[in-house]
């Protein structure tokens, strides 16, 4: 690890610090309570000791797009910090073989794109709960795709309402709302002002959706321009990925 300790908690304290700021300002200009917005901390690559210092320093939300990495690090950061109140999210692809190690940790899944994902899920918490490994249903988001490109993922908008039905049918399974990755080198505010407008739709059917995924490091205050509930930020509160590599 470069530095000590308590440097790098320092860099992450000054980070998350802006991060909030910029929030806060986003959600000034919108006009919304900053209290609306939720801070998810993803932490792909990054070690558990700075999930740790996170968690230290108030942050309750963490990300991971990768399974095995996120297990051994959720299981370190539990071990790191037994008493740590915190939620590990899904936000990467997700293959149906490895749902029912997902569920060992997550607490939410924000890349549902499928009924075939999301019936693995649903099995796997099932078998889950039966043998006692966990307790609770599983928290979803759908994850809606705004360019059409499959190796991104996320669900056509003309299939969501589809979709969302029969996720409400399923046992285990709670739809908390919608995700999306806005498209490379687009404008983001039309692109996540055509997202809110598909979530308004989205709400006419189902009324108790009320998380809205969107934005990142580079393009958070669109986001919350236009209604995100959730921002998704990784380097711009760990720093660049070569960081990392540190032990």
């Amino acid at each position: 690890m470069t530095g000590t300790a308590g440097e790098r908690e320092a860099q992450l304290r000054a980070a998350l610090e802006a991060v909030r700021a910029r929030v806060d300002r986003a959600c000034v200009s919108a006009g919304r309570d900053p209290g609306e917005v939720r801070l998810l901390a993803v932490t792909k690559t990054f070690p558990a000791s700075d999930v740790a210092l996170l968690s230290d320093l108030g942050v309750r939300d963490f990300a991971e797009n990768k399974d095995q990495e996120a297990g051994a690090k959720a299981a370190e950061l539990a071990s790191l910090r037994p008493d740590a109140d915190v939620r590990w999210h899904m936000v990467g692809r997700l293959q149906r073989n490895k749902a029912r190690t997902v569920v060992r940790w997550a607490d939410e899944v924000q890349s549902v794109d499928s009924v075939k994902v999301a019936t693995a899920l649903d099995r796997a918490v099932a078998t889950a709960r039966e043998r006692g490994s966990r307790t609770r249903s599983l928290d979803v988001l759908v994850q809606v795709s705004l360019d059409d490109a499959p190796h991104r993922g996320g669900c056509p908008q003309e299939e969501l309402p589809e979709l969302v039905s029969k996720i409400t049918q399923m046992n285990e399974l709670r739809v908390r709302g919608v995700m999306t990755v806005a498209p490379y080198g687009v404008n983001h505010d039309a692109t996540f002002a055509r997202f809110a407008r598909i979530f308004r739709q989205l709400r006419e059917d189902y009324p108790d959706l009320d998380e809205v995924s969107a934005g990142m490091s580079g393009d958070l205050e669109s986001a919350v321009a236009h209604g995100s509930t959730c921002v998704r930020v990784g380097t711009a509160l760990l720093g660049g990925r070569e960081l990392a590599s540190r032990e």
